[in-house]
């Protein structure tokens, strides 16, 4: 694959020249807003085509008669490298993956059963190689979870400052009923209490402003709904003066590009405060949307993750499994529907304790 970063004045300009010079499907890597030289500020939209792909599109046609002798030297070469990287990837699979009873398999098999990714284990146990530690399952197991509890980051709960706290993430995780928890919580169940307000930029779900509206009203907080970047601007501009400021967005399928696209133009806007991003999912995510969920919504930049629906299910190992593999700190527990009483600041020993369970059972 490679890798083209096309320039315009706002993100969907950006993506639309893409579309045009490599079709509809192409993969999004980041879109972002810098500040040229000239003062200016520009959208870059990075997209990934596969080589041929932009060969073909960037300079047509290229006779090989003057190169033919360098690409076979460099397709030899990649050759070579690839046997390398085979044999080396066999004597891993050799040692980690045999068919024998020994702790570490039965360990291993254990941690995959519930979740945790076969990569990940084996890089783990690959630094064990030669230590008693592999003899003896309990050192394993407690080593392992040692190791998980180091890779997990948490993001400290802080408001020090005037924040301006973004909700995006899939549709149906429930980023509404959310924001309705972290309002109550600053307002009302904090050291003090923090003048926040509500803005809504759901024009898509049907009752998404009244669902919005309905809490604001019973916890007497300012709300207002906006439709553009223009009167996003206007909108933050008019609660400047509020502690906590709490968007919502609309739902978004990973694969909805245009509504990605509409949502980093307001990511995105030219404000003196910093919008931070949290993407919100389910702990009932799926091994297989794993992927698709972090590539589709990395590009938005997410600042920490806030979790929901702890309470449908009782098997933590693919959620451990996407913190280990994407290093994104987590922000917010959210452990039912009761606003306010079921959100908690996010807990490694928490989460671990959830996946001991499971693995207790098991």
């Amino acid at each position: 694959m490679v890798n083209e970063t096309f320039v315009a004045s706002d993100p969907k300009t950006a993506y639309e020249q893409a579309v045009k010079k490599y079709g509809e499907g192409v993969e999004l890597i980041s879109a972002k807003q810098i500040k040229y030289e000239d003062g200016k500020l520009r959208s870059e939209v990075s997209i990934a085509v596969p080589k041929d792909l932009f060969m073909a599109k960037s300079f047509g046609k290229i006779s090989s008669e003057n190169n033919h002798s360098n690409r076979e030297e460099d397709e030899v070469l990649l050759a070579e490298l690839s046997e390398l990287k085979k044999q080396l990837s066999l004597m891993k699979e050799e040692m980690l993956d045999s068919e024998d009873d020994s702790v570490m398999q039965k360990v291993k098999k254990l941690f995959m059963k519930k979740g945790i990714a076969k990569p990940w284990l084996d890089d783990v146990l690959m630094s064990l190689m030669g230590s008693s530690i592999l003899d003896d399952t309990t050192l394993l197991v407690s080593y392992l979870l040692e190791e998980i509890d180091e890779n997990l980051e948490v993001q400290k709960e802080t408001l020090d400052e005037p924040k301006i706290i973004m909700l995006v993430g899939p549709t149906g995780v429930g980023k509404t009923t959310t924001i309705a928890k972290l309002a109550a919580r600053y307002a009302y169940l904090m050291d003090r209490p923090y003048k926040v307000a509500l803005l809504n930029l759901d024009s898509y779900k049907v009752g998404a402003f009244e669902q919005l509206a309905h809490y604001a009203d019973i916890m007497q907080l300012e709300h207002i709904t906006v439709d553009s970047v223009e009167d996003f601007s206007t909108g933050l501009e008019a609660l400047d003066d509020y502690d906590v400021i709490l968007v919502d967005t609309a739902g978004m399928s990973p694969y909805d590009t245009q509504k990605f696209i509409k949502t980093v133009e307001f990511v995105q806007t030219d404000i003196p405060k910093k919008i931070e991003v949290n993407l919100v999912f389910s702990a009932t995510v799926k091994y297989e949307d794993m992927d698709d969920l972090y590539k589709n919504f990395s590009f938005l930049d997410p600042d920490s993750v806030i979790i929901s629906k702890f309470d449908e299910t009782r098997h933590f190992g693919t959620l451990l499994n996407f913190m280990l593999l994407y290093k994104l700190p987590m922000s917010y527990f959210s452990t039912g529907q009761e606003v306010p009483d079921d959100l908690m600041v996010a807990s490694k020993e928490y989460l671990l304790e959830q996946f001991i369970g499971d693995l207790d059972e098991a």
